[in-house]
């Protein structure tokens, strides 16, 4: 995997602006913040991205992925000030669980999410090299 950086252009923080890979792709659906047994866990945002990630991490651990093999992900939000508001706490939880390792991102803003109490959902794509 290989990350995309045009000469000139500022580095991003926390993702990349492209990624080039080859391999076996994995895709992993929306993942909410909750459990096993399909309950939210919290209703804080911090909480729920834990949850996100783990279980994104449980869906590429099914292909013996992880988080080095993934190129992108898009994380839809229900609220842009809250989440900006705790873009470092964010941070600090997405790296405790995904490490140093920043795909391609968008992050969108939508109205609500078809689960209520869901606070973001999170589409990831991973590439395992052959």
């Amino acid at each position: 995997m290989r990350t995309l950086q045009p000469p000139g252009w500022p580095r991003p923080r926390g993702y990349a602006n492209g990624v080039m890979a080859e391999g076996r792709l994995v895709f992993v659906a929306g993942q909410i913040g909750w459990d096993a047994t399909g309950t939210v866990v919290s209703d804080d945002l911090v909480d729920q991205l834990r949850q996100v990630l783990e279980n994104t991490l449980a869906v590429l651990r099914e292909a013996g992925a992880g988080p080095q093999h993934v190129a992108r992900m898009t994380w839809y939000v229900t609220d842009k000030h809250a989440y900006l508001a705790r873009a470092r706490e964010l941070g600090e939880t997405y790296r405790a669980l995904m490490g140093r390792h920043y795909p391609a991102m968008a992050v969108v803003e939508v109205k609500a999410l078809i689960e209520d109490r869901a606070k973001l959902e999170i589409e990831t794509t991973a590439v395992i090299p052959p």
